[in-house]
């Protein structure tokens, strides 16, 4: 799929951690050249596997507050105590000046936020797991948080399960291929210019 863009947009992902965001994002991204990744700033630790400038930016808190004040950022927020991410300025620039649309890989308040500053220049999609309960055990399985912090992530999921209806579409990541399917819809027709409520099916 090649077209010239008439304006620069961005697709927003986002869904409570573990309903499979990311490995949407990274299908769209291979499937499309036309997408480039919003890399986002944060202050957690690197994980194993994980590079800095690819994965996130890796800031420390320190860094990430001074460009707080000096307002590099298009949005951000503290998700854990001490824990920061946030989306530069300069990423965005550096995505639209290379004539590609932005993809984001984010959560529900970070998505909300960026659909807040761009309007009708963003696609926010909403990734639901077919339910709460096989979402939780998705994250227990991955075995990778202390019991307390599994708590808090729970805590969290349960809350942004809520926002489903805040975004302008919705992809039930129960089969996978279906899922991918779906997304690749919604992504060519908002680059073609249909308006929102083209990726609303009527019950």
């Amino acid at each position: 799929m090649n077209r010239e863009f008439d304006s620069p947009k961005m697709i927003v992902l986002t869904a409570p951690s573990g309903a499979g965001k990311t490995t949407i994002v990274r299908h769209l991204l291979s499937k499309y050249d036309f997408l480039d990744f919003s890399i986002s700033a944060t202050t957690r630790a690197m994980r194993e596997k994980e590079t800095d400038g690819k994965d996130y930016y890796f800031i420390s808190v320190t860094d990430f507050k001074i460009a707080v004040e000096n307002e590099k950022f298009v949005e951000w927020q503290e998700v854990y105590v001490n824990q920061f991410y946030g989306t530069l300025k300069s990423e965005i620039d550096r995505i639209w000046e290379n004539g590609k649309t932005i993809v984001f890989d984010m959560d529900v308040y970070g998505a909300l936020n960026i659909k807040k500053a761009y309007g009708e220049k963003c696609l926010t999609i909403f990734v639901r797991p077919p339910s709460e309960e096989i979402l939780i055990e998705r994250l227990k399985n991955r075995k990778t948080e202390s019991e307390a912090a599994l708590q808090k992530r729970v805590e969290r999921v349960k809350k942004e399960m809520t926002f489903e209806d805040k975004f302008d579409a919705v992809i039930v990541n129960d089969l996978l291929e279906v899922a991918l399917k779906e997304a690749e819809y919604f992504v060519e027709n908002f680059i073609l210019g249909h308006p929102f409520e083209d990726f609303v099916e009527e019950d």
